[in-house]
């Protein structure tokens, strides 16, 4: 197959902070599928129950990823309060599970106390009526269960939000065996992606050539807000947004709200899961893995090159080789993921509310 070398341009090389996995779309469509799935069920009346008046899952889908920051607007008291109770807030997004391997387990490189496996069975566990220290350590209510759990089941279900890739500097995609292996000599963590960077205009190029041109825009919809755009792009960023996009570009639908009812429209063919709806992210995390192995086929990292932060400390990225049809199967598979998730979710709040 033909490659694209995605050569990085050093001197604009773009880092992120905080991933947001799916962007604003990806996780209101989630949440838009399982408000749909959900219409007239003892479930519904349950979540209603919990939100405040208007809210949806939809609404509160990005709600834990505005708490990280003020890009969603001021912060509320709630959130405030939530930040300050979880200062470790942000590590509840994601496991780093090295994406060749089949599954997770407690105690997995990679994996940690807090993260999105853990978190999910906390929040279900909350919602099932249990609150003893053991099984809510962080001592979440209801609500921010309930909140949590449509944003994790989300996050849960983007590929590099599970699949971990840990880089040589040569390039060579590696599995480390323990955690002490990622010693940042030998073996490096990409940070979910967020160091693997790919050429903009190249892989914008790439897409032009097989995905469809977006849709205009709805006669009074509020034109998005313009950034300066950098020339390099992290995969991790690609995969919380550009593919998003790309698969409701494919589907001719232009919000999140759409994209739900074309793809139950679909009755696509989802996957189940099975045993204490509490156990669902371990489940969840493995069909991840998958995806992740999918995410990372015939992506291949250059050399790495050293960069340095705005705090003066160094750091290494790696410019990427993709297959040059990419945008084609990282879409459907974003598409399959964002479905599955929408799914996932309501058949978990229909499990414990039935």
């Amino acid at each position: 197959m033909k490659k694209l070398t995605c050569a990085l341009a050093l001197a604009g090389a773009f880092m992120t902070g905080n991933a947001l996995a799916w962007g604003n779309d990806g996780h209101r469509a989630v949440g838009a599928i399982a408000d749909q799935l959900l219409k007239g069920s003892a479930a519904q009346a349950n979540i209603a129950a919990l939100l405040l008046p208007g809210e949806t899952l939809e609404s509160i889908a990005n709600w834990a990823d505005c708490v990280k920051g003020t890009y969603c607007g001021p912060q509320s008291p709630e959130m405030l309060a939530y930040v300050a109770a979880n200062p470790k807030h942000s590590e509840y997004h994601y496991t780093d599970i090295p994406f060749q391997n089949a599954h997770y387990h407690d105690g997995a490189t990679g994996s940690a106390d807090d993260d999105i496996v853990q978190t999910l069975k906390q929040a279900i566990s909350v919602l099932q009526g249990k609150s003893d220290a053991a099984s809510n350590p962080h001592q979440f209510t209801p609500r921010q269960a309930l909140i949590l759990l449509t944003h994790m089941v989300g996050d849960i279900h983007q590929p590099l939000h599970v699949g971990a890739a840990y880089v040589a500097k040569d390039g060579r995609f590696v599995v480390p065996e323990t955690q002490a292996q990622i010693d940042g000599l030998a073996i490096f963590d990409a940070r979910g992606g967020n160091n693997l960077l790919l050429d903009d205009a190249q892989i914008t190029a790439l897409s032009d050539a097989v995905i469809p041109a977006p849709l205009p825009p709805e006669e009074g919809a509020v034109k998005p807000a313009a950034y300066p755009k950098s020339p390099t792009k992290p995969l991790h960023s690609y995969w919380d947004s550009t593919v998003v996009d790309y698969a409701m570009r494919r589907l001719s639908t232009r919000t999140p709200r759409q994209f739900a009812q074309t793809v139950i429209a679909s009755k696509p063919d989802v996957p189940g899961n099975s045993g204490d709806p509490a156990t669902w992210p371990y489940q969840w995390a493995d069909a991840s893995l998958a995806a992740s192995k999918i995410a990372y086929a015939g992506v291949v990292a250059g050399p790495a090159m050293q960069q340095t932060s705005r705090k003066g400390e160094p750091y290494y990225v790696w410019s990427l080789t993709v297959p040059s049809d990419y945008p084609v199967p990282s879409s459907a598979l974003a598409k399959t993921q964002l479905i599955n998730g929408g799914y996932h979710l309501a058949a978990v709040l229909q499990a414990i509310w039935p």
